[in-house]
């Protein structure tokens, strides 16, 4: 009997396969795209000819590919050539640094920024179109908020969108206007499209250029899948021909798995889930909006904000519609996700999956709420009962200023934030991701950091939120590579170091399982393989390691 040689062997003495919570000693073998071996170094030397690739990591962690459950391509990637402003601390030095960033590209129409928040800011001055006017009054200028929720624009941005002093709010969001009824140049939700509808016109060649960086950074992180959750940015930078040509030209190294808007016109839904159905590009669902966000006070709560009495906040869709929306996509068989942060918005996610059990059946359905970031204690255990996996990027718990989201939630809702561990302990599935490019950083290592140490947004190992939530490392892993792999309906190709598994594996430059927690944020990754191919090694990283 001929032994099949290996294409690449990896070995190390911390291996994390997900199957188990602590590391093994062993070596991996890797024939085309596909795991042939894992076992002891000695079972896996008869796999190596004279044409393998050999990788001996010492004591470095190799584990299954990072699997982003939650991000937006597109958005992603147009948020690399654009200004981050999370440092920013006023709406001066806001200004003052886009003025800077406006001057390095003279020959964009459009000034896009992303990621300030005021409530990280040293003085009280609210963010106003005229702030931005005093440094650029001649160029459009359209600022995203770290939430993604809503923007900050200039006059010039208002004027070319046509925003008027008489325009109207949309259903869901609202232009905001000062104590005399006049606009701010704060737009929330869904009237932030009337501006990104123009802000937005990129050329063919621009889309593939930034994607590609994308795909670049995906595999400097190694993350070898990501799933694409609809936002309304979508409607103006979605491509998924796009994506599908770089499929067809093989240059997507990482997978893909796109979640379209949960629109009603199931037609449409259901041309594109047999088109996308490739290894490396997949449709996986439909997503929508059951509310906004806790700083944007667009968040759906049971009870009034903290902060303001007179409102709960409401939902994006009429119940009765998004109810009905759910029963007849989960009837053909569609999977749904939906974005849920106030404890109310999610008791009306798990209502309308509870009620699609009662009307077509109980099936495999693996339908998801994304963010969960306050949940009633009633609910929780709902998750496990009716199936439906928690979907949570743990950044976001350190990424709004804690003193503000606690006063606008206020004490008693302030106890079930981000229950993470609780969810897990009632038998819920959990994924992982980042919901880049609304979370600051695409790096796995952050979200790994903050979900096994809870460290608010002081940033200080001495604050945590809630540290009986803490996931250990293994389940923090497992979450963001197994979790999410079958939160895809592919957990018998991906997520596991397994014969016969896809080959998408990531090797760090240190083993996270023998290190202070302090140092997880130093890690970097050495070498990414997805589908069998090195997609990124580090320049530390030797091709010819002895085994």
């Amino acid at each position: 009997m001929t032994i099949k040689k290996a294409d690449i062997v990896l070995s190390s003495d911390a291996i994390f396969t997900g199957l188990t919570h602590e590391p093994m000693s062993g070596a991996i073998a890797i024939l085309g795209n596909k795991i042939l071996s894992v076992g002891s170094k000695a079972e896996i030397e008869h796999f190596i000819g004279s044409g393998t690739k050999v990788f001996n990591y010492g004591n470095q962690l190799i584990m299954p590919g990072f699997h982003d459950f939650h991000l937006h391509i597109m958005f992603s990637a147009l948020s690399l050539t654009s200004i981050n402003l999370f440092e920013a601390r006023s709406a001066q030095e806001v200004a003052a640094k886009v003025l800077e960033f406006s001057k390095e590209c003279p020959g964009e129409e459009w000034i896009i920024g992303m990621q300030w928040d005021a409530g990280y800011w040293h003085d009280k001055q609210e963010p106003h179109y005229k702030i931005l006017d005093a440094v650029i009054p001649d160029r459009p200028v359209v600022l995203f908020h770290a939430e993604g929720h809503y923007t900050w624009v200039n006059s010039k941005a208002m004027e070319l969108a046509g925003v008027t002093e008489e325009i109207r709010d949309p259903d869901f969001g609202r232009y905001e206007r000062d104590k005399n009824g006049l606009l701010t140049g704060i737009l929330y939700e869904e009237a932030q499209q009337i501006v990104l509808k123009e802000a937005l016109r990129l050329t063919q060649n621009k889309k593939e250029t930034i994607l590609k960086e994308f795909l670049r950074l995906l595999s400097q992180y190694g993350i070898t899948s990501v799933n694409d959750l609809f936002a309304p940015i979508d409607d103006f930078l979605q491509d998924y021909d796009l994506f599908e040509k770089l499929d067809k030209q093989g240059e997507l190294s990482t997978r893909f798995h796109i979640t379209p808007e949960l629109d009603g016109n199931l037609d449409k839904a259901q041309i594109l889930r047999n088109k996308y159905e490739s290894k490396k590009l997949q449709f996986s669902g439909l997503k929508q909006f059951v509310d906004g966000t806790v700083t944007g006070h667009t968040a759906y709560f049971l009870k009034p904000y903290s902060d303001q009495l007179d409102i709960c906040g409401h939902p994006a869709l009429d119940p009765e519609v998004l109810i009905d929306r759910v029963v007849k996509a989960d009837e053909l068989g569609f999977r749904i996700r939906f974005h849920a942060i106030g404890d109310a918005a999610i008791r009306l996610a798990l209502d309308a999956f509870e009620e699609a059990v009662r009307k077509n059946g109980k099936r495999d359905s693996r339908h998801t709420i994304e963010h969960i970031e306050v949940i009633d204690s009633d609910d929780i255990e709902r998750f496990s009962k009716l199936g439906v996996i928690a979907s949570m990027q743990p950044d976001h718990m350190a990424a709004s200023s804690r003193e503000v989201y606690s006063s606008i939630i206020g004490p008693e809702r302030e106890k079930n934030v981000f229950l993470t561990k609780s969810l897990l302990n009632t038998g819920a599935s959990l994924a992982l991701g980042t919901d880049f490019p609304v979370s600051i950083s695409l790096n796995p290592m952050r979200q790994i950091y903050t979900a096994i140490t809870r460290v608010d947004s002081s940033g200080d190992s001495q604050n945590t939120w809630h540290p009986e939530q803490k996931l250990t490392l293994a389940e923090a892993l497992q979450a963001y590579t197994y979790g999410s792999a079958y939160g895809c309906f592919r957990e018998h190709e991906l997520g596991t170091i397994e014969e016969g598994k896809l080959a998408d594996l990531v090797v760090l430059d240190r083993n996270l399982f023998d290190i202070p927690e302090s140092e997880v944020l130093k890690t970097k990754v050495e070498l990414t393989i997805n589908d069998g191919k090195v997609v990124y090694k580090s320049e530390e990283t030797s091709l010819s390691s002895i085994f």
